[in-house]
């Protein structure tokens, strides 16, 4: 079977089947214990009566109205049915009880014969002819007591199963009932089985559809078991996966417009050479050096921004000052430093080093002069503490509207962020290194004007 709910289904069935078999052997079998143990009880105490009865009874030459007078008054105290016939086989006698019964069928009668050649006739009310074993088993148990007891089987019919029709031998009655439930349960799990299925056959189309290229498709989420818990790590996935193939997408869109600038200037400046006097050959050249290293940047916060989002590695944790990373890093551009003595942080030094690069020269870039980078311990209720780096300026500052998208690549403000230059990298590369690091990245208004940009790391 190639359908996943068939083979559930199958199964089912096959151990609902493998129940009910066992379950009605088991059945019949205690049945038949416990019927061939009531039997031997009342055949034991059949006996008992007859034994008793055959002390009480006046003997074959007593009149006939007397033998049958004590015999009634046995019967009712005894509250059995009885009869007693003759040596020659004549019936002297039967309880009114015993005749209703014999006509009715409400039993079996047993011949009990006495010593002195009569036959005393009992019946045990209420049961079935029995089979051949348990029949023989009572007849030994007579013959062992009264020689060789004959015996008149008086039957009625067995109680029958609800919804079956009456007198259906009791077997066949218990096999038709576990049939019937067999049926009814496998015909109820089907629905159920087909329903799980279902579901797993709308998540197989789902993948399917993701697969061959419907990166926005999700799927339908119904329950709270593992199915639905499936679905909603896909869609968690596919979620992922569509932004990070769009990131991709916008990333290579945009360095490929990004590169088209310096190259063309490049492009100009070299067709410009051969013609161009000894001090603008100079200047010529300068420009090609600048599009060169422009380009270079490019290239590597391009490069490194791809390997930050296609790596899954751990992260390489080494011990790092962060006090002398950030000093170092804020002489190159004049900023002050506000940081305790030390602060020893795990974490890569070569991305920190790069991410506090990129927010001064950010602050430089926008902000002028005055520029500041604060490094402090905040508490966390984990077992990791929280290093927040924060570098500020007084530059125009960034639109609240605009806080959030300033960090997606190649994404600039309008306006004075090209005439600064600059690609759009820079900040998408801090939140990278931030992330990686177990943090946040951040832009904030400064107090008296200027924006403030803030990470915060995790420290291992």
């Amino acid at each position: 079977m190639k359908s996943l709910y068939l083979r559930i289904y199958a199964t089912v069935v096959v151990v609902l089947l493998l129940f009910a078999i066992v379950s009605g052997w088991i059945v019949e079998r205690h049945l038949d214990q416990e019927r061939a143990r009531t039997e031997q009880v009342v055949s034991d105490r059949l006996g008992a009566w007859a034994e008793l009865l055959e002390h009480s009874l006046p003997g074959p030459e007593a009149p006939a109205e007397l033998q049958a007078q004590v015999l009634r008054e046995w019967s009712q105290r005894l509250r059995v049915p009885l009869a007693l016939d003759s040596a020659s086989g004549e019936r002297i006698v039967a309880s009114d009880s015993f005749q209703r019964r014999s006509e009715e069928g409400l039993g079996r009668a047993f011949a009990f014969r006495l010593n002195d050649g009569r036959t005393l006739w009992t019946m045990r009310p209420g049961l079935r002819q029995a089979g051949a074993g348990t029949g023989a088993r009572a007849r030994e148990l007579a013959a062992a007591r009264r020689g060789a007891p004959s015996e008149e089987r008086v039957t009625r019919p067995a109680p029958p199963w609800p919804l079956l029709p009456p007198g259906l031998p009791r077997g066949i009655g218990l096999a038709a009932v576990l049939l019937v439930l067999f049926v009814a349960v496998a015909a109820g799990a089907y629905p159920v089985v087909r329903r799980l299925t279902r579901r797993l056959e709308a998540l197989k189309l789902g993948v399917e559809q993701f697969g061959a290229g419907e990166l926005s498709h999700r799927v339908s989420i119904s329950g709270a078991d593992e199915v639905a818990a499936v679905a909603s790590s896909f869609n968690v996935a596919a979620a992922r996966v569509e932004a990070l193939v769009h990131s991709h997408r916008s990333l290579l869109a945009n360095a490929s417009h990004e590169l088209r600038s310096p190259l063309a200037r490049m492009k100009m400046a070299v067709s410009m050479l051969d013609d161009a006097t000894p001090p603008q050959r100079d200047r010529l050249k300068a420009e090609i050096d600048k599009n060169v290293a422009e380009l270079d940047g490019l290239v590597e916060e391009v490069l490194l921004a791809s390997r930050l989002d296609a790596s899954h590695e751990p992260l390489h944790r080494d011990r790092v000052d962060l006090v002398a990373v950030a000093a170092e890093e804020a002489a190159r551009v004049g900023a002050a430093v506000d940081a305790p003595s030390t602060l020893v942080f795990g974490g890569d030094e070569r991305l920190l080093r790069r991410a506090l690069r990129n927010l001064l020269e950010n602050a430089h870039r926008y902000g002028g002069d005055d520029i500041e980078v604060t490094l402090s311990v905040r508490p966390s209720g984990s077992a990791h503490r929280r290093v927040v780096v924060s570098v500020s300026d007084r530059g125009p500052g960034v639109p609240a509207a605009m806080r959030e998208r300033i960090f997606e690549p190649f994404f600039r403000l309008p306006g004075h962020a090209e005439q600064a230059g600059g690609v759009g990298l820079g900040l998408a590369l801090v939140k990278q290194i931030a992330e990686r690091h177990g943090g946040t990245a951040r832009c904030e208004s400064r107090d008296g004007g200027g924006s403030r940009f803030v990470i915060e790391l995790a420290d291992a």
